[in-house]
């Protein structure tokens, strides 16, 4: 049985909507991520950076939310959720994945979390990181706008394992001050058409998420 070790709302949010698009069985373990005991020494052993999200089947371990999710594609390349190996569909396949996770979601971590990059910081410097932040993941919302006018997915005509991954990182910046996702040409109807996936329904039911969806 695969074991998704999520918190509503945060990266793991992309590997629940795509277990439900599969179809296969699995189970949700919540994190306490406000637990002082977290992570504890058996979750390190899952995931030594402590972070979520954490798909587990036995004894076997993956972290990293992209690698799951490319992890689950493979495992059932009946879903046509990746390209084909050796590819320039899986070339570019890779190139979104890379970006989505260590491009878009680096930075909105920032913003998220400005204080990890000044522990010592008073709060005008604190606030001085987040809207810097905010305003480099500004930079790069267009880029991913201009990808979508190609189709109506991330990789064009064919909905893939990444496009809960986009969309996730997307609602991630409903709190924006300046332009959020949403505010873009091509990206509005992209979550529109996202958020009618079933799939995508039921985890923000499972997860107990509230509107705004994006």
């Amino acid at each position: 049985m695969l074991i998704l070790h999520h918190d509503p709302g945060s990266a793991s949010f992309a590997p629940h909507v795509l277990l439900l698009e599969l179809g296969v069985p699995f189970e949700l373990a919540q994190v306490d991520r406000a637990n002082p005991a977290h992570p504890t020494p058996a979750y390190l052993r899952l995931n030594p950076n402590g972070k979520i999200p954490v798909l587990q089947d036995g004894d076997e371990a993956v972290f990293e939310t992209v690698a799951i999710l490319m992890h689950l594609a493979d495992r059932h390349p009946a879903s046509g959720l990746a390209p084909p190996l050796g590819t320039h569909a899986r070339a570019v396949y890779y190139q979104w994945g890379l970006w989505l996770s260590n491009t878009l979601q680096a930075m909105l971590m920032h913003y998220f979390y400005p204080a990890r990059m000044a522990p010592d910081a008073d709060a005008a410097t604190v606030a001085t990181i987040k809207a810097a932040a905010e305003a480099r993941v500004g930079t790069m919302l267009p880029i991913l706008d201009r990808q979508l006018a190609r189709g109506p997915w991330l990789l064009g005509e064919a909905y893939s394992a990444l496009d809960p991954m986009a969309f996730l990182m997307c609602r991630w910046t409903r709190g924006f001050a300046s332009r959020p996702a949403r505010d873009h040409e091509h990206l509005r109807p992209y979550l529109e058409r996202m958020r009618a996936r079933p799939a995508v329904a039921q985890a923000f039911a499972a997860e107990g998420l509230q509107p705004p969806w994006f």
